[in-house]
């Protein structure tokens, strides 16, 4: 879980500096022949869709594998309804999803 918090952290690094980006991706005046501003917004929104998929994904793998881990618990916890750290560990797994 924490592995995936930090892939998160770095995937989010594109969005958390998009003023920066873009002040560099478009041109100042002094620069307007030297780049191509339509090729680079178009690179920087590619990269944007690219960072935003791979993170919806990653975000959709974390759902999916903790609901299953949840699943387990509550099959689990009816079996031991007296196992006070078993639904301490379900409450918790819950929480993540």
């Amino acid at each position: 879980f924490l592995l995936i918090q930090e892939l998160l952290r770095v995937m989010r690094t594109i969005d958390d500096r998009i003023v920066h980006e873009l002040n560099t991706t478009i041109p100042t005046a002094s620069f307007v022949g030297k780049v191509d501003p339509s090729q680079t917004c178009k690179q920087l929104y590619e990269s944007l869709m690219d960072a935003h998929t791979n993170r919806e994904r990653i975000i959709k793998n974390c759902i999916a594998q903790t609901s299953s881990v949840v699943k387990t618990l509550r099959e689990e916890r009816e079996k031991a309804q007296d196992d006070v750290a078993l639904l301490k560990q379900l409450r918790k797994e819950q929480t993540k999803v």
